[in-house]
């Protein structure tokens, strides 16, 4: 009888697994037929140089759709790097992305794509393919329209640079994490603002800079590094980042050193306790990448305008404060 009861189960449970198998196999690659907004890329001067400090900027697009890691750290300096994308991001049990070719090439670039594909996938979070992408990394679902079309028109400006980017690599564990979590869904009513906040100190500009451009909220909240689901309060820090070993390799750095990010919300053991005024906020943005091997984005952050830095300082400080240790920040495990 035992024996029975004992095969039942264990044929249960073969039977789950091969039904979860099918169902991951068939629902990880899922598209989606949405439309995209009725927005239309510039040729004005003044719209592209708008897209040009975005892109350049708070937006930081050159932190990762460049081609190789001395792109990368000269893009940071400020140099001009071609955003041909193609770099290679570990995610470890999920599998391997590749950053895209942001130039409007028209074979390999974003000149493949028409104006409502790339604003239906920065709105909403869904590739030309159909396929959802990963929001909570590029989270511009709720950019205005306006700085959507200034973004948009200044890549179309850009020089068409041919480089061809392999398709992103899933595992099956990346798999089932793309068909069973909301972290792939789309974004389907963001109630995304027609005007961006002007370039003024207010708290209103922080806000929409922190969640929606600069994306201070992403990393400075912890969260589960399989789903990327916040686990703690926004802001609070705590979210760890491994060792990139080929990036530690190039920069010839510790392998073993772990990066932890801080609390910036106004709590008196965060972060942001040490910047009493936006004078020294805007001071320490304009110093800089301190550690080679911070995920921060120094260098686009470092040339953003004192107004939209002192915004951000603003929007930190009407934070509730969240009381949140998170340990050292550089540390070995």
């Amino acid at each position: 009888m035992i024996k029975k009861i004992l095969l039942t189960a264990l044929s249960i449970i073969v039977l789950a697994v091969i039904v979860f198998f099918i169902y991951v196999q068939m629902s990880w690659d899922k598209t989606y037929d949405w439309s995209g907004p009725t927005l239309k890329a510039s040729t004005d001067s003044s719209v592209i140089a708008r897209g040009k400090y975005l892109v350049e900027g708070p937006a930081h697009c050159g932190s990762c759709h460049i081609s190789d890691f001395g792109d990368m750290v000269a893009g940071d300096k400020g140099e001009v790097v071609a955003l041909k994308g193609g770099l290679t991001f570990p995610m470890g049990p999920l599998g391997i992305m590749y950053t895209r070719n942001l130039t409007p090439d028209q074979a390999t670039g974003i000149g493949r794509y028409s104006d409502e594909q790339l604003f239906r996938m920065m709105r909403h979070g869904i590739r030309p393919d159909g396929m959802a992408s990963m929001p909570v990394l590029m989270p511009f679902w709720k950019m205005a329209d306006d700085d959507l079309v200034a973004v948009v028109s200044y890549l179309r400006s850009l020089a068409p640079v041919e480089n061809s980017v392999p398709k992103n690599e899933w595992t099956f564990m990346g798999k089932a994490v793309r068909s069973l979590t909301p972290t792939f869904e789309p974004i389907k009513d963001p109630a995304a603002p027609t005007v961006a906040p002007a370039m003024t100190a207010t708290v209103e500009r922080g806000e929409y800079l922190a969640n929606y451009v600069a994306n201070c909220v992403g990393c400075h909240t912890q969260r589960d590094l399989m789903t990327y689901q916040a686990t703690a309060p926004e802001f609070a820090g705590g979210m760890e980042f491994e060792p990139w070993p080929e990036l530690y390799t190039y920069l010839k750095t510790d392998p073993e050193v772990w990066l932890r990010t801080p609390n910036i919300t106004p709590d008196p053991g965060g972060a942001l306790a040490n910047y009493k005024t936006p004078e020294e906020f805007i001071a320490r943005f304009r110093k800089g990448r301190l550690i080679a091997f911070s995920p921060m984005d120094w260098g686009p952050f470092s040339r953003m305008s004192d107004e939209d830095i002192t915004a951000i300082w603003m929007y930190l400080n009407s934070l509730k404060p969240v009381k949140h240790d998170v340990g050292e920040l550089v540390f070995k495990k």
